[in-house]
């Protein structure tokens, strides 16, 4: 299979979508299949989730281009994102800020995903084991934080760790379905705006979901 005709017929299908083109050009520097179980690596170019393991899934790269843009980065931010997964959104994100932290509750698609982003030479990676309490405030403020787990609100523990005028993703709504909000921080009052439906694995944890 040819992954680079592949990856740029989909990113072609994006453009009149996505108006950023710093982030289509992320992700057409990032190999999909590299970050997808190999029974599935024919399959990393077609626009859908795709199971990684551990009950996890990697996101539909449309998702991914979503959240993204909405971050807004120039290429200096100090990014943090709450759930590491393989490690796909991750490289788009490394590929756009200066520095990112990411956090993955799952011991193993940690190590798994900092081997993967070692390999593939990032330098500007941090990846965490999570701790009970949601986020990393080591590292806070962070200018934005993208969460790839849908949480049932907005967490006030995740808003505090954003810098002001900061930007966050996060799907908020039930465990099956919910809309993408991306919420900018004010001093005064945060600007929310809801950028549609969507559909993630459950956010696990302190101001999030308990495992079923």
């Amino acid at each position: 299979m040819d992954y680079e005709a592949a990856r740029t017929a989909l990113v072609n299908d994006f453009k009149a979508q996505i108006g950023d083109e710093q982030v289509l050009k992320a992700i057409l520097r990032v190999p999909r299949e590299l970050f997808v179980p190999p029974e599935e690596k024919h399959l990393a170019y077609e626009d859908r989730p795709l199971p990684i393991g551990m009950g996890q899934t990697i996101s539909q790269p449309y998702i991914v281009a979503i959240m993204t843009e909405a971050l807004e980065l120039t290429g200096r931010e100090k990014v943090l994102e709450i759930g590491t997964g393989s490690g796909y959104q991750t490289a788009v994100l490394a590929e756009l800020s200066g520095l990112v932290i990411t956090v993955e509750r799952i011991p193993e698609l940690a190590l798994a995903a900092k081997d993967r982003l070692n390999v593939l030479g990032y330098k500007n990676i941090i990846v965490q084991i999570a701790e009970p309490d949601i986020g990393w405030q080591a590292e806070a403020p962070y200018d934005a934080i993208i969460v790839t787990a849908a949480a049932p609100f907005i967490p006030e523990k995740l808003l505090a760790q954003l810098a002001i005028g900061g930007r966050m993703v996060i799907p908020v709504g039930s465990r099956y379905e919910q809309d993408l909000y991306k919420v900018i921080k004010h001093k005064d009052k945060n600007e929310i705006h809801n950028l549609g439906g969507c559909r993630f694995v459950s956010l696990i944890g302190e101001d999030a979901w308990d495992e079923e």
